[in-house]
């Protein structure tokens, strides 16, 4: 294999079985770092109990690990330049699986929020180097394919996650949500190195890196990930942290933006934001973040708050998702090589925004049933919309670009994830409150309904107890019932919110250009 100057490797000496099997090993690592994600959030309670901590601390298992994750994401194609791609790979590999074992023996919550810091940090790479790899590895029909997985892996495991942390937690114990990665997580550091060869390390590039541009990001991207997590819990910029953490992740993202665009070497390729498939493949990344994440936040509050579903109900209400999108990874590749991916994608973005409609006649008594349809269509969306964004994005990229920019692609999927979750809840909290108002404007002895209510409960409660009593225990439960249907219309207005950006989204792809290979050499890499 020839050695360029710019320390890539020609991988075209390796036969189509090793790339693959070089390729599946990586995914195996791509989706045990995606699942973590979202893998405890069902088990947050469980968690919290087992350790003794509030509910204030346990949050901070699934917040740590995301500002973690975040900050390292982008980093990544600097860092796979440096230590090369299986040398990292392997590396956040074996971090992420040792950090795993210590988040299953955690002591105490402070113990738990800094292992899964440390294992956000550690297994946040092993993201984004599986999309430079495919595309090192594959062209033509095995790219469309390589890419269609993972594709599905990066919406697929996220959407799993409470699934299997709640069957995990249900039948086992907490612990195990960590346990799992490290059968898989030593696979991964053990068979990357051996198999996955496409670039040397550069140690040369430590003498002219850009640190200052390092930190400003920590700063940005740790303080952005902040406010968006805990800003609806504590009121937003009522609260003096998040006052804080606003303004300092304001003034370090202008600065990150100004040195990355001035400085030669730095850690994340902006400028790859001038080519227009890019940018808008930022900007659908961004949105089908949203789309992911909030879905995965709201239809769990659904049926834990307003059905009462367990951690294992909720499981099983929800899984539809994923298998009608494993049901469609083989439609995807066998139109994707036959139809522009441009189409592909506006279809799969127009079933997610159909899916958000049928999501808006939610009622208080939906359950499974109901929501196969919605989530069949979320499902199939999110395999025809990610990987062709994946192929449009990335596709026409240089490899040394490519190193540098894929770290930015997959950070506005997070971003768009966490932007999505925080306007959720803060919609959630707003919302709700606006439709019990408007409810209870109606709720008066004038409204038969309500006053039928009222004296039923409070003569079935008078034979056992005083008359205030039940006349208190009867108002108590409209107040139940009232925030029931409240919350109820809230979520329909929320899944409607989402539904317009995806229209959007959808009404903007033809803006995007067929993509071609790269030309050679890169001219364009730093």
């Amino acid at each position: 294999m020839s050695q360029p100057v710019s320390g890539i490797v020609d991988p075209a000496g390796m036969t189509t079985s090793a790339k693959a099997l070089a390729f599946a090993a990586m995914c195996v690592g791509m989706f045990i770092a995606l699942i973590d994600i979202q893998i405890v959030s069902a088990s947050l309670r469980e968690i919290g109990g087992g350790l003794s901590a509030g509910t204030d601390e346990t949050v901070w298992v699934q917040t740590s690990y995301l500002i973690a994750e975040i900050i390292v994401i982008p980093m990544s194609g600097w860092l796979s330049r440096v230590l090369s791609t299986r040398w990292l790979f392997a590396v956040s590999a074996a971090g992420f699986t040792l950090t795993s074992l210590l988040c299953g023996i955690a002591w105490n919550i402070q113990s738990m929020i800094a292992f899964r810091a440390l294992q956000g940090f550690l297994g946040g790479s092993m993201i984004p180097l599986v999309f430079t790899t495919a595309f090192a590895f594959f062209q033509g029909k095995q790219r469309v394919f390589a890419a269609a997985i993972i594709g599905a892996i990066a919406s697929l495991a996220p959407t799993l996650g409470p699934s299997v942390g709640g069957w995990i937690t249900d039948s086992y114990s907490w612990h195990w949500l960590f346990f799992v990665n490290l059968v898989p997580g030593i696979f991964v550091t053990i068979a990357v190195p051996l198999l996955v060869k496409i670039d040397r390390h550069d140690w040369s590039l430590l003498r002219n890196a850009d640190y200052l541009g390092m930190v400003l990001m920590a700063l940005f991207l740790g303080c952005l990930e902040y406010t968006l997590e805990e800003g609806p819990r504590l009121d937003w910029f009522g609260d003096p942290a998040i006052a804080g953490a606003a303004w300092v992740s304001g003034t370090a993202g202008v600065l990150f933006v100004w040195r990355s665009m001035t400085y030669a070497h730095p850690v994340v390729d902006l400028r790859a934001l001038k080519d227009r498939n890019f940018a808008l493949g930022c900007l659908f990344s961004f949105i089908t973040g949203i789309g992911i994440f909030a879905t995965i936040y709201l239809t769990p509050l659904f049926l834990g708050r307003v059905r009462g579903f367990s951690a294992l109900q909720i499981g099983l209400a929800v899984f539809s998702t994923g298998v009608f999108q494993i049901l469609a990874i083989p439609v995807y590749a066998f139109f994707a090589n036959r139809l522009d991916l441009r189409w592909l994608m506006m279809f799969g973005l127009a079933c997610f925004a159909l899916s958000m409609w049928q999501f808006t006649p939610i009622t208080h008594d939906w359950g499974p049933a109901e929501l196969l349809l919605p989530q069949a269509l979320r499902g199939i969306g999110q395999q025809f919309a990610v990987p062709p964004a994946v192929t449009l994005t990335l596709g026409g990229l240089a490899m040394n670009r490519l190193k540098l920019a894929s770290g930015l692609f997959n950070l506005m999927r997070n971003l768009g994830g966490a932007l999505g979750i925080a306007a959720c809840a803060t919609l959630l909290n707003d919302r709700t409150n606006l439709h019990f108002y408007r409810l209870a404007e109606h709720l008066t002895r004038s409204n038969e309904a309500t006053t039928a209510l009222l004296d039923g409960v409070s003569s079935r409660l008078q034979g056992a107890t005083d008359q205030l009593v039940g006349a208190s225990a009867a108002l108590r439960q409209l107040w139940n019932l009232t925030f029931r249907e409240a919350l109820t219309l809230t979520f329909s207005d929320v899944f409607f919110g989402i539904m317009v950006c995806f229209i959007i989204a959808t009404a903007m792809v033809p803006l995007m250009r067929k993509v071609g290979p790269p030309k050679a050499p890169s001219a364009d890499a730093h």
